[in-house]
């Protein structure tokens, strides 16, 4: 039986870094909402009050099995897929960084909503400015140049090493976000992590990720998502 991953239809979001390794691993998956009445058999299993409904999207359905939140199902998919070490302790170390990678994301996404996201952008551009000001002085240094590093350390090729996991495609996604949402920032800072540019295009150049790039599976970068271009952010 395929895999079945919930989330919403129309944006990447936390759910495309799921889907990115089920594309690597070639693993068959439904990707619910997108298909006819899925988006009500999502809400549906959320609300639906026993058992262990998932708080929120993205969700994957293996069997009868519900497993939740992003770091998570990368967990189970790793172990599965040999997206991961074999040893506990590799596993939980990639589960780690993915979980760092999961506290970059929000700092991201509250790059454009610092108030909260009850609200539109509109109601809060003062806010969005001076927190992304401070989000590119200080916090993309400190997450990327500590992944930089990985990088150098265990020789440059993977961030654990010889062999890709799931936190290297996540990579991607966050330095694909980054050129989408601030193209002129980032293009004045990639200078400075020169090695996850090169494991970025590594893992474009993978079979099974440039065939995903390349088809109508992949949902473009939209202002609906984590990733967002606003103009006045990208100074």
């Amino acid at each position: 039986m395929p895999y079945e991953l919930y989330y919403w239809p129309m944006i990447q979001g936390r759910g495309e870094y799921i889907r990115l390794a089920l594309e690597e691993a070639g693993a068959r998956y439904a990707d619910v909402a997108r298909r006819g009445n899925g988006m009500a058999t999502m809400m549906r299993m959320m609300n639906a009050g026993k058992g262990t409904p998932p708080f929120a999207p993205p969700f994957l359905k293996d069997g009868k099995l519900v497993i939740g939140q992003t770091a998570n199902i990368l967990l189970y998919l790793g172990s599965r897929h040999g997206l991961a070490p074999k040893s506990e302790a590799g596993k939980l170390w990639v589960h780690q960084l993915q979980l760092t990678i999961a506290d970059l994301v929000v700092e991201i996404h509250d790059t454009h909503h610092p108030l909260g996201p009850s609200l539109y952008y509109e109601d809060q551009k003062a806010p969005a400015k001076k927190r992304t000001e401070d989000f590119w002085k200080s916090r993309v240094p400190k997450y990327l140049d500590y992944f930089e590093e990985l990088l150098k350390a265990n020789g440059g090729t993977y961030v654990t090493g010889r062999r890709l996991t799931y936190v290297d495609l996540s990579l991607f996604q966050i330095i694909e976000g980054l050129r989408y949402a601030f193209p002129k920032r980032m293009k004045a800072f990639e200078r400075k992590v020169p090695g996850l540019l090169e494991l970025r295009d590594r893992v474009a150049a993978r079979p099974n990720i440039k065939a995903y790039l390349a088809s109508d599976r992949r949902i473009p970068f939209n202002e609906e998502g984590i990733f967002r271009r606003y103009k006045a952010l990208d100074a």
